[in-house]
């Protein structure tokens, strides 16, 4: 490989022995086997924040800035000051004065506080801004403009105390706002396996034999948590290390209801490609209504097909209750109006 191509590599994430078998191929000198990657193709991929701050974009945003961006396009999933557990698990809570002051959350260990909030665990700061930054919000990612990324981080922030309500956040206060995360201790590099040389931190003897014959795991959720989020086996949850297990204090098993098979494969597709059904089942109230109670509600009604199209790119709150719906706005009025008529067609 030449030493543009293996600068490339490393730069895409290639390991050191991905080099030598892509080297070793007899492959590795066909010229008709691919291109390097343009200078623009690398750069669309090497956008990570690293907790040195290497990659950090330029770029600044204050605190009420990150509130306009949260209430338009953040709020809708996590609640007016982070707090929301209907969709994901909470953002801002938990922490204390005392942690800011030892970097360590002390609600972490033990039972008393089943629900461990974003902020709770964060120990770089980077970390918050890359995410948001990469997969923010979920319905178009990528879709904030790099100070929008700074103000919704220092949102964020605020709503643990981290900063005051009139904080601006950039790339040198950035590293400020380091040393107040209540957790920034709460991740170490002190231990056997950082090192790729390095001794595990075990001392156990290994053993291979007298094994179960059968081990039987039920969930991977401590008991004081198993109910912190309802029962899971009456959501229709499709993302979580734990999908549709019972959760709930008594032990009967939820009832479930095998789904139907809409006819419209491609709308559905569409549907789920721009993630629809991660609030909406056909039937069922999940966060918003089902696809088939909004045909219900609409039915027979003038004007239904442009009311919901319209609905469905503009969002709104207040008609299904009180959690309102994101603006879908990567979606063009054709698409919209495609959804909406397969929607008020009963979804089939």
């Amino acid at each position: 490989m030449s030493s543009w191509d293996r600068a490339t590599a490393i730069k895409l994430g290639l390991s050191a022995l991905a080099l030598a078998t892509i080297a070793a191929s007899p492959l590795a000198g066909a010229s008709n086997l691919g291109r390097p990657a343009t200078p623009a193709e690398i750069a669309a991929w090497d956008i990570d924040v690293r907790p040195d701050f290497a990659g950090l974009p330029a770029g600044s945003g204050s605190v009420e800035q990150g509130m306009e961006v949260w209430e338009s396009k953040c709020e809708s999933c996590h609640g007016t000051f982070g707090e929301s557990n209907e969709v994901f698990t909470p953002l801002a809570g938990g922490t204390t004065r005392a942690d800011q002051d030892s970097g360590r959350v002390k609600s972490l260990v033990g039972p008393n506080v089943p629900q461990r909030t974003t902020l709770m665990k964060l120990s770089t700061v980077s970390t918050l801004f890359d995410y948001i930054r990469r997969a923010m919000p979920w319905n178009a990612p990528k879709s904030l403009s790099d100070d929008e990324v700074y103000a919704v981080t220092a949102y964020v922030l605020y709503l643990n105390d981290v900063v005051s309500d009139d904080f601006v956040l950039d790339q040198d206060s950035i590293r400020e706002v380091q040393n107040r995360l209540p957790n920034r201790n709460g991740m170490t590099r002190d231990h056997g396996l950082w090192e790729v040389a390095g001794k595990a931190d075990t001392h156990n003897t290994a053993c291979m034999k007298n094994c179960a014959a059968d081990v039987e795991i039920s969930s991977s959720l401590p008991e004081y948590a198993r109910d912190s989020h309802g029962n899971l086996a009456d959501q229709n949850r499709s993302f979580g290390p734990v999908r549709g297990t019972t959760t709930a204090a008594s032990a009967a098993p939820a009832a479930t209801t095998a789904p139907t098979q809409p006819a419209g494969t491609s709308r559905l597709a569409m549907a789920e490609e721009y993630g629809c059904t991660g609030c909406h089942a056909m039937d069922d109230t999940i966060v918003g209504p089902g696809f088939r109670q909004v045909a219900q509600r609409y039915a027979d009604k003038a004007g239904s097909l442009d009311q919901v199209a319209a609905k469905i790119r503009a969002g709104g709150s207040g008609a299904w209750g009180s959690m309102p719906m994101p603006a879908q706005e990567q979606l063009n009025e054709e698409q919209a109006r495609e959804l909406a008529e397969w929607i008020l067609s009963g979804a089939n």
